[in-house]
């Protein structure tokens, strides 16, 4: 029986979905694509689904807007199964967003704060007898 071209090679498959090899291998490792083994002589080579293509252009699209590899894979088998639970992903993509907002909250504050070292800095650039104000230094770092 003649094998099933329809299944891409690894080379093949990252060439289609604009990525490298070590990325299919680690999406394939972590259980994200749909591969399988096929023995050809003395080698065993791995086979992908075609859908794969697509599952990586998802997997990209989600990791662009925050979401691990881990999140990703506990319900990206379910999106394509047809069972994925809407209001799930509801409450964890707000939970995102919230997480995503907090990070951007801590880097405005880091903004300010590395602004005004540099205004500090500038100043006793210019005045070997500036005196440094400690309340500037004492502000609160940002949250983890």
């Amino acid at each position: 029986m003649a094998p099933d071209t329809s299944f891409l090679l690894i080379g093949a498959l990252a060439k289609k979905a604009n990525t490298t090899k070590d990325t299919v291998r680690h999406y394939d490792q972590l259980g994200l694509l749909k591969s399988r083994k096929r023995q050809a002589g003395s080698r065993l080579y791995t086979e992908f689904h075609p859908q794969c293509i697509e599952r990586i252009e998802l997997i990209k699209s989600a990791q662009a807007i925050g979401f691990t590899l881990i999140e990703i894979r506990e319900n990206l088998n379910d999106y394509y199964d047809g069972q994925l639970d809407i209001d799930l992903q509801l409450t964890l993509t707000q939970q995102k967003l919230a997480q995503v907002q907090n990070q951007q909250a801590n880097i405005n504050i880091m903004v300010e704060l590395l602004s005004e070292r540099i205004e500090v800095l500038e100043r006793m650039k210019a005045d070997s007898d500036y005196q440094l104000d400690i309340e500037v230094c004492k502000k609160k770092a940002p949250s983890q």
